[in-house]
């Protein structure tokens, strides 16, 4: 029987992926099973989605009656039909129309209407002209809708507040369900509304009003893979199911494509030909209100301008948000860590300064990133001076198409260069071993770094002055003693815990010599590795995917064709991870020479 549920609650989405529920609304449900307290269904307005299984109540129908057309079950049969009743059209040759016996989960899709036929469904007591079904008003206006927000005050807004997107394939706002019938008399009826038997929304064409054929044992169906149920997956938010299933769309600038190209040691991004760096000096305290808000300003001079810029920390971290939600399968390091009080001390500011200038290095050593619009834009442009130009770029930047699945159409592999899923899956297991044991690795080391650089600064440097102020302390004794022959004796004993004193001011300074760069690179490293399981679940969401397809071909569901297009967009993902494990390594190499 169909799954049906009634909503509690109101419950209104704050993510995507969610759908917004409103109290007494019955809503179509995928499947019965809750994933971690979550339930998968479409509302009354046709939005698919999820949302917490405790705000509804299962309502369990009883199962329709097979004998005849007036059995007492039939009208459960239409209770998903939108309340409003019918409008009648003018009138037709009438027809009758049985609905189907199985059951079935109702899709809402508006089909083209045929000449209207009248029918009488079992039970229900109303004629019914094939009009169209129209909605209440709870069902057009009580979705919620979420409000654009201003980023002109940037101190406290920086992102423009966007509306939750409908998933790829989820149904519009205001469709309604087709009734499909499978007797030739409900013809009329059939052709406005068809009803899908499917338990999830098919990744294909739902628009046909013919009833669904059986086909023989070996003949081709339309089968299509299927969705991951967890919509809340870095695989699914990522952008990367819809474009291996063939749903991502859009035109693709010559200066947007990100080429990746066959190197010695395999893929590996094109190099840039226009290498830079930037420095990062200057952090200075600076305010405005009047002096009720303060901050501290960093200059940035990129090599290949020569322009000195001014930002913030919050500049770079709405770059960061930009960066790492346009570039799924590439690794933008975390930035230094906030800090809520001793913003303005000096070991702070120094220690931020550092953490800053590992991260802008390696930000300018990437081909792809240093190349990136948004990147250039926070290189470039002279905020303070031109804040028109700032805010143009920077809404261009957060209203970027090539994000999500249109980022993989930007992908630019190698023409007639083939992949074996095998030994691709085998370097993927490898790569994903080796970074959980360097991130154990980094952490472990990091720790006891900075344990001994703690000793160095304090226990060393204060045991060394114990000893040198032991030594004086001898001295002084021995200077009681007035024979001019232990003159000599009594300095080179002062001598000597001088020199213990200075011993240990050398311990004190000697972390920031060797320890301190190490704990930097380390650090990042660590904001570095986080990256990578969110990356290589892109890439092994993909391979599961050509591996559905292949399964459906062997069972004669689906189309070589068709298996072969989600092979190559798959190809293309692993393309772009392997391209970014090779600079991972390169780089990685660098550094730690």
């Amino acid at each position: 029987m169909a799954l049906r549920a009634r909503a509690l609650y109101d419950f209104r989405s704050e993510n995507p992926g969610e759908i917004s529920l409103r109290e007494h609304e019955v809503l179509s449900l995928c499947s019965e099973q809750d994933i971690e307290g979550w339930l998968e269904g479409v509302n009354s307005r046709g939005d698919r989605g999820l949302f917490p299984a405790s705000y509804v109540q299962v309502i369990r129908a009883p199962e329709p009656s097979l004998a005849g057309d007036g059995g007492p079950s039939a009208p459960a049969r239409y209770a998903n039909v939108p309340p409003g009743g019918f409008e009648p059209l003018p009138a037709a040759p009438p027809a009758s129309f049985k609905p189907p016996p199985d059951t079935f989960q109702p899709l809402l899709q508006p089909q083209q209407a045929p000449p209207p036929s009248t029918f009488q469904p079992p039970g229900a007591g109303f004629p019914y002209g094939g009009g169209a079904l129209q909605p209440s008003p709870q069902q057009l206006y009580g979705g919620y809708q979420a409000s654009q927000g201003s980023d002109d005050d940037w101190d406290d807004e920086w992102d423009d507040s966007s509306t939750v997107a409908d998933e790829p394939g989820a149904l519009g706002s205001g469709a309604y369900p087709d009734l499909d019938g499978s007797s030739s008399a409900g013809v009329g009826a059939a052709g406005r509304y068809r009803l899908s038997t499917r338990s999830d929304l098919s990744l294909g064409s739902r628009s046909g009003s013919a009833p669904p054929q059986h086909h023989p044992s070996g003949a081709k169906s339309s089968a299509t893979v299927s969705r991951n149920l967890n919509r809340f997956s870095t695989f699914v938010k990522s952008g990367g199911e819809a474009f291996v299933l063939g749903e991502a769309s859009g035109f693709v600038k010559d200066g947007d494509k990100l080429c990746v190209v066959l190197g010695p040691y395999g893929p590996e991004w094109q190099e840039n030909p226009y290498p830079f760096q930037c420095t990062i000096d200057d952090p200075t305290k600076q305010t405005k209100f009047k002096g009720m808000k303060s901050y501290i300003s960093y200059k940035l001079v990129p090599t290949h301008t020569q322009v000195p810029v001014h930002r913030r920390y919050k500049h770079f971290d709405w770059l960061y948000a930009r960066l790492a939600e346009k570039f799924p399968v590439i690794s933008v390091p975390h930035l230094p860590e906030k800090q809520a009080t001793g913003r303005f001390e000096e070991d702070f500011i120094s220690k931020r300064r550092k953490g800053l200038i590992w991260w802008m290095n390696h930000m300018a050593s990437h081909p792809v990133l240093a190349q990136c619009d948004v990147f250039q834009h926070f290189l470039t442009c002279p905020s303070s001076t031109d804040e028109k130009a700032w805010k143009q770029g920077k809404r261009k930047a957060e209203k970027d198409e090539m994000v999500g699945a249109n980022f993989f159409l930007t992908l630019s592999t190698p023409p007639a260069a083939a992949l074996d899923l095998q030994e691709v899956e085998s370097k993927i297991d490898g790569f994903k071993c080796f970074t959980k044991k360097m991130d154990d690795s980094a952490l472990q080391l990091n720790h006891t770094a900075n344990e001994f650089a703690r000793k160095q600064v304090t226990g060393f440097k204060k045991e060394y002055q114990k000893v040198g102020q032991s030594f004086r302390g001898l001295s002084q004794a021995f200077e009681l003693d007035q024979q001019a022959f232990s003159v000599g004796l009594n300095q080179a004993i002062a001598f000597t815990g001088d020199a213990y004193d200075a011993i240990g001011e050398l311990f004190a300074e000697q972390p920031r010599q060797d320890l301190d760069p190490v704990m930097d690179l380390l650090a990042l490293y660590q904001g570095h590795l986080a990256n990578f399981p969110d990356i290589i679940h892109v890439q092994k969401g993909a391979l599961t995917k050509v591996k559905e397809s292949r399964r459906h071909v062997e069972e004669g569901k689906m189309e070589v064709q068709k298996a072969d297009g989600i092979q190559d967009r798959c190809n293309t993902i692993s393309f772009a991870t392997l391209a970014e494990i090779h600079h991972f390594h390169q780089i990685r190499y660098l550094l730690f020479l």
